[in-house]
């Protein structure tokens, strides 16, 4: 049975928790320290790709003793797995926030090229200040923040014993808060600005209302004079073509007087070829009608069949991409329930192991307890060891004679 040594214990308002380990050996600890080591190479990749890490090791006014800086490393590295920890048990707020940025995310699955420089106001809509998605990103970035500030003041421990990220984020804070200030500043002024640049507008625009009107007026008198002109001419106008119609008249009369019988035999001849052709006219057009009404028919069946075949093509589609969607999301799911029971086969052999230290360790005190009071009744009996029996003086010279 391995030697176990107590490792950490926490104590919280649901109870004490006690965590035992191995005594390690020197091949062991080389191990961890290999451990320590790869967290801290893992954490500054991080960093470094959240441009939160700088150049720490050019300044020496930060620095502060090495038995210091390695207290303070070993609270922070505490401190942050406790944050990651909090921050991967609070499931609702993730879910909540995958489902918010799952236009990202699926832009991201299949490739979708995202812009290398990207404006945080861009996406920002003034309407929708209040909505829950820019409150979830607000507070997303508020809880990456200090982590991202005590990893790199980490980092900055472990590599040079100072502390300069820890003031670059500080003095980060404070500008963004003089930043601020000056914002205000500028909105004020913006503002009286914008209430002179009104009341300029109102005036101008006032003057531009009475030009307006003047020049309304104008316009009125010249409209009038030119429909008094038109009038008058367009009464002269009517005159003239009074009379010539009257002349017109006049002459058609005396033309139709001269041609009259002449005229009555021309229009029953033309009205008896006229009716022969108007039936033959009206015999085709039946004939033609009849055609394109069939003809129409054969249309719309064949624009109906070539809609059906579309509609059955379409919902055939769909049927295949709900099908296909749905295999995912079984397979998402299947993948979802192997990981959740691997970390409870995970979590239950742990609490196995640590009940069997435990038994073990109980074990061994109770052992060592009743191995003690044997050995002591032992030595009380027999009166051996410091109960042993101090014998006088007179005794001993009685026993001689």
């Amino acid at each position: 049975m391995p030697h176990l040594q107590l490792v950490s214990q926490v104590k919280k308002d649901w109870g004490t928790g006690s965590v035992y380990g191995e005594v390690q050996s020197e091949q062991k600890l080389d191990t961890l320290e290999s451990n320590r080591d790869t967290i801290t190479n893992i954490s500054t990749r991080l960093l470094e790709q959240e441009d939160v890490l700088e150049d720490v090791e050019s300044v020496e006014s930060y620095k502060i003793p090495f038995l210091q800086a390695s207290l303070f490393a070993t609270v922070l590295e505490d401190t942050i797995v406790e944050i990651r920890i909090l921050a991967e048990c609070n499931n609702e707020l993730r879910v909540i926030k995958t489902l918010t940025d799952m236009g990202l995310l699926l832009a991201l699955k299949y490739g979708v090229p995202q812009p290398e420089l990207k404006d945080e106001l861009d996406e920002i809509d003034h309407n929708k200040l209040h909505c829950n998605e820019y409150k979830l990103n607000k507070l997303h970035s508020d809880r990456k923040w200090p982590l991202l500030t005590l990893t790199a003041t980490y980092v900055c421990l472990v590599r040079s014993n100072a502390f300069e990220a820890l003031k670059n984020s500080v003095d980060k804070v404070v500008n963004w808060d003089k930043y601020r200030i000056e914002l205000f500043e500028d909105e004020s002024k913006n503002r009286v600005i914008r209430r002179e640049l009104n009341k300029q507008l109102r005036q101008q625009r006032n003057h531009i209302k009475s030009v307006i009107y003047d020049t309304d007026t104008t316009i009125d008198d010249l409209k009038a004079k030119v429909e008094d002109a038109s009038l008058n001419a367009e009464i002269r106008s009517r005159y003239v073509e009074n009379w010539q119609l009257a002349r017109t008249e006049q002459h058609l009369k005396k033309i139709q007087d001269v041609e009259a019988t002449p005229t009555s035999v021309i229009d029953y001849y033309k009205q008896r070829a006229f009716s022969e052709q108007r039936v033959h006219t009206e015999v085709e057009l039946l004939c033609t009608i009849a055609i394109n009404e069939t003809l129409e028919k054969i249309e719309q069946w064949m624009d109906k069949y070539d809609k059906d075949m579309e509609e059955l093509d379409l919902k055939i589609q769909i049927k295949k991409n709900d099908y296909q969607n749905m295999l995912d999301k079984r397979i998402y799911l299947e993948e979802t329930i192997e990981k959740h029971d691997l970390a409870m086969k995970a979590w239950i052999y742990f609490k196995d192991e640590r009940e069997k230290a435990r038994l073990y360790v109980q074990k061994m005190t109770n052992s060592a307890i009743t191995i003690q009071a044997w050995w002591r009744g032992l030595l009380v009996r027999k009166q051996l060891g410091p109960y042993k029996v101090a014998k006088r003086k007179g005794e001993d010279k009685k026993k001689k004679k």
